[in-house]
């Protein structure tokens, strides 16, 4: 089997062919695109002349949805799968309003099981940072939503004269010896203490005190060095999800 799976988010969009549990030919595009020829390069890179069985989309962005849904249609000459809480997750959902969940965290809920088992807490660093929690019973339960590491170090630079925008990469020191220092360590040690004590607060739960850790997104890795915390770091844990979801509902659209 060769799908096309795509992430669409508010700052980046990721997509990839997915051939049975590997994900590759993984490409990086910006966020809320939709522009029909730039979309469709990119699809074309990413099937790398294969032929393909469909697609399946994520995405928290809904004015580009018919978009992408075109696009993906014509490439792979299927309807495209639109992850919701209505498809076959391979988990339960046990949520108030299930259609207010993120379809790439329902797809990062699919995805852990598949790959880790119940229970388990998925971490997720992009533009904001969200924690899944699916219990032992294969359930899809809730939360936690917080900023993002861009959204902290972004509205820095924009609410003040002095402070610039910084990157967020590199080793921080003990004590910031330049602005930018100083911010990177305010940024990575603030962070790295909310998510510990996110982390500490769910794992209260006394069903999840076994819970396996898996994270992803572009700055779990950053954001989780010298944490201390046992997460297992999945690049490509939301794509592998969506692979999974298009599996379990046989390519079928919704």
């Amino acid at each position: 089997m060769n799908c096309m799976v795509v992430d669409v988010g508010n700052t980046s969009t990721s997509l990839g062919l997915a051939q049975g549990a590997r994900i590759t030919r993984v490409a990086r595009l910006p966020g809320k695109l939709r522009d029909v020829a730039a979309i469709e390069r990119a699809i074309r890179r990413a099937g790398d002349g294969k032929r393909l069985d469909g697609a399946v989309l994520a995405s928290v962005v809904p004015a580009v949805n018919r978009v992408w849904l075109g696009c993906l249609k014509r490439a792979t000459g299927h309807p495209a799968l639109l992850v919701s809480h209505r498809v076959a997750l391979g988990v339960d959902v046990d949520y108030p309003r299930p259609e207010s969940i993120g379809a790439d965290r329902l797809a990062n809920a699919a995805g852990a099981v598949a790959r880790y088992g119940a229970p388990v807490i998925v971490a997720d660093f992009g533009t904001a940072v969200t924690f899944d929690v699916v219990s032992k019973d294969g359930a899809y339960i809730g939360g936690v939503i917080g900023p993002g590491l861009p959204l902290m170090t972004d509205y820095l630079a924009e609410r003040t004269a002095l402070l610039p925008r910084i990157t967020l990469t590199g080793r921080c020191g003990v004590i910031g010896r330049s602005t930018t220092g100083a911010m990177r360590i305010g940024a990575h040690i603030g962070y790295r203490g909310m998510v510990r004590e996110i982390t500490a607060h769910l794992l209260q739960r006394h069903d999840l005190r076994r819970a396996r850790l898996c994270a992803t997104g572009g700055y779990a890795r950053w954001a989780l060095a010298g944490a201390g915390l046992p997460f297992q770091i999945d690049p490509d844990l939301t794509l592998f999800g969506l692979s999974r979801i298009f599996e379990l509902n046989a390519g079928r659209p919704e």
